[in-house]
């Protein structure tokens, strides 16, 4: 009976074509039936906000505050913010809503350069690879620390002689005391904290070098696993599932930073540590150096997402008349406030971990990897109930990895929707269990003994100048190529008509200022390229040659791209070119409804014949001349 009551429903799912047809992004009261949206304006405001806030804002921020004056740092960072972070988050935003298309399909109105839209998923794949990486470290370690006391709290018998829990060792040269996080003494060298040993030996069980893989560390491999499931339950209905998993996911964060905020100002020495981070220790001087603003432009630049393609995707589900304007300003003055409050948080602490220890604040500051897995579970480690600020600590850094992660792989799914919607219409669970599961064991490398290694190489080649490329040619596209005063009138066809004063300083920033400082930063980023390197390991020359192969997999798609369009394309070659700069017949807003005078069916037909007219009249007198 029960197995005849099955087949019944299986055959009732399966040969319903409403089941089979029906997109799990759409319900009823969706605007665009047949792509879906939102359901509501606050599930794309955490969603966008999610993503913003990366690791970066944690991890790199309070340290590039702390090195570049402190407090003074504000000063070119909010400047920066102004010129070039808002309005670049304005400008694709903007352009993914209008449309509604993502990342690839939006290149519609320069088909020239789609290119770029292709390099921007690609940049997604391969960072979305090593960011789930780093989501699996703080599973690790938010595992980890659920026991008491934490393992990297003291030396064991394992770590042998050149674990230290003080931070100053006799050496045999000289006689003289250094400190452990700057000794360079060749007798002193190999004197590590517990949590270094902790991170490299048992976290990472790192190898020698990027050319020694050895095996795969299977805790990590179990934890990265655990990731991608987490990742796939979210999408499985794509924002549908993830725009209520944000609710958690993009407000838990500022729960745990006020609460270690709360607890770091309450313990001895805090005071000095955020005298370090933006007190009176503030160099205004420190303003003078190119190389202060270089990294506020960087950082804003960075930590908005700007480049990776999730901002025109998250936008792209947005009903036509949101005001993206104001979204934009909630989303990136948001982003930044949250970096100052993080960076309070962090100082906090580690300055009470510098009084414990009797040492300047300077010398337990660290960033990146250093910061999040050693100096901060080290200052965690001296706190009473040491493991429940670790384990929130973890878990928020957890969350915040998902977030972005949530957009990285939406990004993917919305561009093969919306290149394939008869295809994957049905199927997104399956399209996003696939694409998880290929990320998954793609991330393996990165989770063997040289995996860490894998991780940097990644991050200094995709994740850097190349989107400050891309985005440069994006910026130029829509402002000098497709024309930013028609930009202007598409999004007032969105948001509604501004006076031209409203507009001025949008003009200046996207047709001048902010190409400007791109270049800039391209250019210093390329002059002053260094290798990179991890714990003082430099790469082999075949891990170097990897790392420019990726970027040169990651560029080529903007002239392969722009020349089989052109050789697609009809007519001599200028025509072919004049014809791939204007926009194509697909672009223009999704729904009839929204297209208006500007871009309704007559218009575009009256224009098409025009230019037809246009090039007879040409060759007529072309041939009358010959």
């Amino acid at each position: 009976m029960r197995e005849y009551r099955w087949q019944s429903f299986k055959s009732l799912i399966f040969r319903n074509p409403a089941v089979v047809d029906q997109d799990p992004r759409v319900d009823d009261g969706d605007e665009n039936t047949e792509r879906g949206n939102w359901t509501s304006k606050k599930e794309y405001i955490l969603s966008m906000i999610g993503y913003a806030v990366g690791l970066g804002n944690i991890w790199r921020f309070p340290y590039l505050a702390y090195k570049n004056g402190g407090g003074a740092f504000l000063i070119p960072y909010f400047v920066m913010l102004v010129v070039v972070g808002i309005p670049l988050f304005f400008l694709e935003s903007a352009f993914g809503q209008f449309c509604s298309q993502g990342p690839v399909n939006v290149w519609r109105a320069v088909p020239l350069i789609q290119g770029i839209g292709v390099a921007m998923v690609v940049v997604s794949v391969i960072v979305s690879i090593y960011y789930n990486v780093i989501i699996a470290y703080s599973l690790y370690y938010m595992f980890a620390s659920m026991q008491c006391p934490l393992p990297w709290s003291g030396c064991s018998s394992c770590d042998g002689s050149n674990c230290s829990t003080t931070p100053e060792v006799s050496c045999n040269v000289s006689s003289v005391l250094v400190t452990n996080w700057t000794q360079e003494n060749s007798s002193c060298s190999s004197i590590q904290t517990p949590s270094e040993l902790y991170w490299d030996n048992v976290a990472l069980q790192r190898s020698g070098g990027l050319d020694e893989t050895g095996p795969v560390v299977w805790h990590l491999a179990l934890c990265l696993l655990l990731s991608s499931i987490l990742v796939t339950a979210a999408l499985i209905r794509g924002i549908k599932s993830s725009g209520k998993v944000v609710y958690f996911t993009a407000t838990f964060p500022y729960v745990v930073i006020v609460i270690l905020l709360i607890r770091g100002v309450t313990l001895e020495g805090a005071k000095d540590g955020i005298e370090f981070y933006i007190g009176s220790q503030s160099n205004l001087t420190k303003l003078t150096e190119v190389q202060v603003w270089k990294d506020a432009a960087t950082q804003t630049f960075y930590s908005l997402s700007i480049g990776w393609g999730g901002l025109m995707a998250l936008a792209s589900y947005n009903n036509f008349h949101n005001n993206v304007f104001k979204d934009s300003f909630v989303v990136t003055l948001t982003n930044a406030g949250t970096s100052v409050l993080a960076g309070f948080a962090i100082f906090s602490i580690l300055g009470h971990m510098a009084h414990i220890y009797k040492t300047p604040v300077s010398k337990v500051v660290k960033e990146g990897f250093g910061l999040a897995f050693i100096a901060y579970p080290d200052a965690l480690s001296k706190l009473p109930i040491s493991p429940l600020w670790s384990i929130l600590f973890f878990f928020m850094l957890l969350t915040v990895g998902l977030d972005s992660q949530f957009a990285g792989i939406e990004v993917i799914t919305t561009c093969l929707l919306d290149a394939f919607p008869t295809v994957f219409k049905s199927k997104h669970a399956l399209l996003t269990v696939t694409l998880c599961s290929i990320l998954y064991l793609l991330g393996l490398p990165c989770v063997t003994r040289a995996g860490i290694y894998w991780v940097t190489l990644i991050d200094q080649f995709v994740a850097s100048w190349v989107l400050l490329f891309l985005v440069l040619l994006e910026i130029i596209a829509i402002s000098y190529i497709y024309g930013g005063n028609r930009f202007i009138k598409d999004i007032e066809m969105m948001i509604g008509m501004k006076t031209s004063t409203f507009w001025l300083w949008w003009r200046a920033c996207w047709f001048f200022i902010s190409p400007c400082i791109i270049v800039f930063l391209l250019i210093s980023s390329l002059v002053y390229f260094e290798p990179p390197n991890y714990g003082g390991i430099p790469y082999p020359d075949w891990g170097m040659t990897l790392g420019w192969c990726m970027i040169a997999f990651v560029l080529m798609w903007i002239p392969v791209v722009a020349g089989y369009k052109l050789i697609k394309a009809k007519g001599n070659p200028w025509k072919r070119l004049k014809s791939l700069c204007s926009p194509s017949e697909e672009w223009h807003p999704y729904l009839d409804v929204h297209r208006g005078e500007r871009y309704s069916e007559e218009r575009c037909h009256r224009r098409n014949n025009s230019k037809n007219k246009a090039e007879v009249n040409l060759n007529v007198i072309s041939s009358s001349w010959l």
